[in-house]
């Protein structure tokens, strides 16, 4: 298990900022081709991330390329998928047929450089009305490599011609549906949002803490000063892995003597209870191996 609680944008154009976030401390790095990069800079930009991405770093590294409807998407993913690139993200996807391609795409490309297939992660961003109505197809693609989902505010609530709020209370239901659409397919839980206002860590933690009893498990960051609030929201605290850990424990004891539903500190545990708590602390052990 791998902690996804932080994947932090920078545009692959960008040397300076390129050489620096890797050391923010996120989980995972994604290297734009897309929003970030000028018209004019999007394809000498492409060798230039995958060069970075051979380099010694801290955390995995992936590249967010065109969406498919552009002229650059084809040779964005050409490039990319490549050695050192732990992961693609895939914008504004709309349907599995989507997914699909791509993942056809890298089989090949894959295949042909010698990579291990299926070794490189896609992760879809739906970000438009037509990813949303079509979000529990997409989810159920049938694609190995992707293993999560994430949603994008910004595309979307254009798309819709929906106000941003700082509260952000419009997109719950576009969430909720992103979340559910990721549970029926067993997938992982999906990653939010970027949050778009830097300089509101007040509301940001409290985006985070929103999202995350949603059932996200991270968000997509825009601003390394992002990354310590969202790693501290969706990591368990050390009073919530200690009492995930007594009720792992003390459930074992019970079921072991016959009993599959006690009382614990006045908490009533069954099993649900208990997988939970064992979701609690495989996260805190996670995150535990990812600082050592």
């Amino acid at each position: 298990m791998q902690p996804n609680r932080t994947f932090l944008f920078a545009p692959g154009n960008h040397p300076r900022k390129v050489e620096k976030v890797f050391d923010a401390g996120a989980d995972a790095v994604i290297l734009d081709l897309e929003d970030a990069v000028a018209i004019s800079e999007k394809p000498a930009t492409r060798a230039v991330v995958v060069e970075a991405l051979q380099k010694p770093r801290q955390c995995r590294g992936y590249v967010r390329v065109n969406a498919l409807d552009t002229e650059f998407c084809f040779e964005d993913i050409q490039t990319v998928v490549a050695a050192g690139v732990d992961g693609i993200v895939l914008p504004k996807v709309e349907r599995a047929a989507d997914l699909q391609m791509v993942d056809w795409m890298m089989i090949g490309l894959e295949n042909r450089k010698g990579l291990p297939i299926g070794g490189i992660d896609l992760l879809p961003i739906i970000e438009t009305g037509r990813g949303i109505a079509d979000v529990r197809k997409i989810a159920g693609a049938g694609i190995e490599r992707m293993k999560r989902l994430s949603f994008g505010a910004g595309d979307y609530t254009r798309d819709m011609g929906m106000e941003w709020t700082l509260g952000e209370a419009e997109l719950a239901p576009y969430q909720a549906e992103v979340v559910l659409a990721s549970r029926i397919n067993e997938l992982e839980p999906p990653v939010d949002t970027v949050f778009i206002h830097i300089k509101e860590q007040e509301a940001f933690a409290k985006s985070c803490e929103r999202v995350k009893n949603m059932g996200f498990q991270g968000k997509l960051c825009i601003h390394p000063g992002q990354i310590e609030a969202a790693n501290a929201a969706f990591t368990p605290t050390a009073e919530e892995t200690a009492f995930a850990r007594k009720v792992i424990s003390e459930f074992a004891k019970a079921e072991a003597a016959g009993s599959a539903s006690i009382q614990i500190d006045g908490y009533f545990v069954d099993y649900p209870i208990v997988v939970k708590a064992e979701r609690i602390v495989a996260m805190a052990d996670a995150v535990a191996a990812a600082q050592n």
